[in-house]
């Protein structure tokens, strides 16, 4: 885990926030019905670049994936949770889809999601991204020196399941700094005062990622590394890098 001691490794974090905020806004905004996920991949490789960062999940080979991800951005169209690849499907009318970008400045990472209806979705698909939007709200103000990891996990939990949603079996936030998964992990179920004790500097991605019918249950998709609801209801992501400090949660990914 990276914990931040100096005001110049605050700022290059921000600064890699920055640059996965503004990818994701334009990749946002190009997200319109007849657009492929592979065309809206490359316009956050562009946005990416253009600000003179590398994106952080192009090529990225964990232990448990047959193969390196080849895409910029994970884009994860209704019953995917996360991990979805970007190809040549083409976005319809209503889908509810997930945004989820990393982004590295000067060796330190930024990594954000956020989850968009493509025109107008249902009723129930506007609940499902603003109770998740919530639940990271939730989370985020819990991440404050002395708490507890479990503090953040609970905070999260409540807010789903008070709404109803299930919780994605496994998927949880992470530290994040030098690299973009590090120690330690941040599950979105847990009890409250349980876990690793937050210090100021460290700093951790969080992102709650709920679905519909209230149930847990997920598989992996073919390709190795989309994941999706065992039961083809849809989910909704979204997710902030938060630096813990004195004066309270910073958010570097706005």
């Amino acid at each position: 885990m990276v914990e931040l001691k100096s005001p110049s490794e605050i700022e290059i974090m921000r600064e890699a926030g920055r640059v996965v905020a503004a990818a994701l806004a334009a990749t946002a905004a190009a997200a319109h019905e007849g657009v492929t996920l592979s065309a809206l991949d490359e316009l956050a490789a562009q946005v990416i670049a253009s600000h003179g960062a590398k994106p952080s999940f192009l090529g990225y080979h964990p232990s448990w994936a047959p193969t390196p991800f080849p895409g910029v951005v994970c884009l994860s169209v209704n019953n995917a949770i996360v991990h979805g690849i970007p190809d040549g499907t083409k976005l319809r009318h209503g889908d509810v889809l997930s945004i989820d970008c990393g982004a590295s400045v000067d060796g330190y990472h930024g990594d954000a999601a956020i989850t968009v209806a493509i025109g107008q979705t249902d009723a129930s698909g506007e609940r499902l991204m603003e109770t998740t939007r919530l639940a990271l709200a939730a989370g985020i103000a819990q991440a404050r020196p002395g708490n507890r990891i479990g503090d953040i996990s609970f905070a999260i939990e409540t807010v789903a399941r008070q709404a109803g949603y299930g919780l994605a079996f496994g998927m949880g936030g992470h530290g994040i700094g030098t690299q973009m998964h590090q120690d330690p992990d941040v599950p979105n179920t847990g009890r409250p005062n349980r876990g690793f004790v937050l210090r100021e500097g460290l700093v951790l991605a969080l992102e709650p990622m709920l679905t519909e019918g209230g149930s847990d249950r997920n598989r992996t998709a073919m390709d190795g590394w989309t994941i999706l609801t065992a039961d083809g209801k849809r989910a909704a992501h979204f997710e902030h890098t938060v630096a813990i400090t004195s004066e309270g949660p910073l958010i570097l990914t706005s």
